[in-house]
């Protein structure tokens, strides 16, 4: 292959699997959707082209196996999901899968064995847009899947087994989608950045230190609807204005912690009119960081100042927790060996956290994980405005190539 061989490769693939779309105007790909199974169909092909094994699990997760020198070896695990949000990117999550075909591709081409297994593994339920639950796929080969969550339904009364069995998938064979502790060596997922900080840094490559965890919460400020012409400004108990300032609490107490994010995505005001003094304002806070204890600490602060300012106005407020996932840390060694990578193939390794959650916070119960992140224009992301560049992804190709060649299990 010529300078860029490795790049070009991976980004005619992922611009020919982009096709496979729900929507003929945008790239929509949901979880065992038809356009899923002709995704899945095409890129069980290109594995059997590259000398792997195929097989389908029971929630639909594609599994492309490469012997190592000798049949039967533990795996290492290389991949990502193929499903996307509504209106996506070309890159988030195919990108993983696709990096992990190609390198293995990059192995069989010469008949090169390692003293491992590789297996190449497309995801499928990473987003969480058609059904309630979310990783689906990583939680099936954790062993972590609740069975429960194969009676939800979509939005047209359709359920996961029911969509499964159209798929071509067994959903009646879960526990044998569950990946043995001994068989599992480590997970390691290359995905685009989500973010900015890498293309800031100038930077076209990232190792990953953790992936965040998050909290959510509920808050309802309870004041007392007025009319707008006759409530004086000095008596009024008006919930949003309460509600703006704790906004701004919200921004200024998780600046206090590196690494700390929090946002205010969900505003209603009530009654919701014009003319009228806002009675109750609910908001919504979602909190991550790499690092639980900071996190907490954080919003324990929010709290207090939410509080804090409820009270001095005379109003009251109700704080709810809505979701809770912890933290997840990438393995120490795997972060080692992708600095090692990364070197070897020319670049100096910068570590940063993910905000974003992946399936390797799922594959964490199973074994070891790891990410490499690639630089992504503008941060954009679950858009179709998102984008990498060929140098970029034969950087992630290289990266990886190296990463396989060297790791030591």
């Amino acid at each position: 292959m010529d300078d860029l061989g490795l790049g070009r490769r991976l980004m005619d693939r992922l611009e020919a699997l982009s096709r496979f779309s729900d929507d003929p105007e945008s790239l929509t790909r949901l979880y065992l959707s038809p356009s899923h199974k002709r995704a899945a169909d095409t890129l069980a092909g290109w594995m059997r082209e590259a000398g792997l094994d195929v097989r389908l699990d029971a929630v639909g997760t594609l599994i492309g196996r490469y012997e190592g020198t000798t049949p039967g070896l533990p795996a290492l695990l290389v991949g990502s999901h193929i499903d996307t949000v509504r209106q996506a990117g070309k890159y988030d999550g195919t990108l993983g899968v696709l990096a992990a075909l190609t390198g293995v591709e990059a192995l069989s081409q010469t008949g090169e064995r390692l003293p491992f297994a590789i297996e190449v593994i497309a995801f499928g339920d990473e987003e969480g847009v058609r059904f309630a639950s979310t990783l689906r796929g990583s939680r099936a080969l954790a062993g972590t899947l609740d069975a429960g969550t194969l009676d939800e339904r979509d939005a047209e009364g359709i359920s996961v087994r029911e969509a499964l069995r159209a798929f071509g998938a067994d959903p009646d064979l879960l526990a044998e989608a569950a990946v043995p502790r001994a068989a599992a060596l480590a997970f390691v997922e290359v995905h685009i950045e989500q973010g900015p900080v890498l293309e800031r840094m100038s930077q076209p490559i990232g190792v990953v230190t953790a992936i965040n965890g998050a909290r959510r919460l509920s808050v309802v400020v309870q004041g007392t609807a007025g009319h707008a012409g006759t409530s004086p400004m000095t008596m009024r108990r008006d919930s949003l204005a309460a509600a703006s300032e704790m906004i701004l609490a919200v921004e200024r107490c998780a600046t206090q912690s590196r690494d700390v994010v929090a946002t205010v995505g969900v505003i209603e005001a009530r009654p919701g009119a014009a003319n009228v003094v806002p009675g109750e304002t609910r908001f919504s806070i979602d909190a991550r960081a790499p690092d639980d204890a900071a996190r907490d600490a954080a919003v324990e602060r929010i709290e207090e100042a939410i509080e804090g300012i409820a009270a001095r106005r005379g109003l009251a407020v109700r704080i709810t927790q809505s979701h809770s996932a912890p933290a997840t840390a990438c393995d120490k060694r795997l972060i080692a060996s992708l600095d090692g990578a990364a070197r070897a193939a020319g670049y100096e390794p910068v570590h940063l956290p993910s905000g974003a959650g992946h399936d390797a916070m799922a594959m964490a119960a199973l074994c070891p994980v790891a990410m490499l992140f690639v630089r992504c224009a503008g941060g954009i992301s679950h858009h179709p405005a998102e984008a990498i560049s060929l140098k970029d992804a034969d950087a992630a190709m290289r990266v990886l190539l190296h990463f396989l060649r060297g790791y030591q299990s």
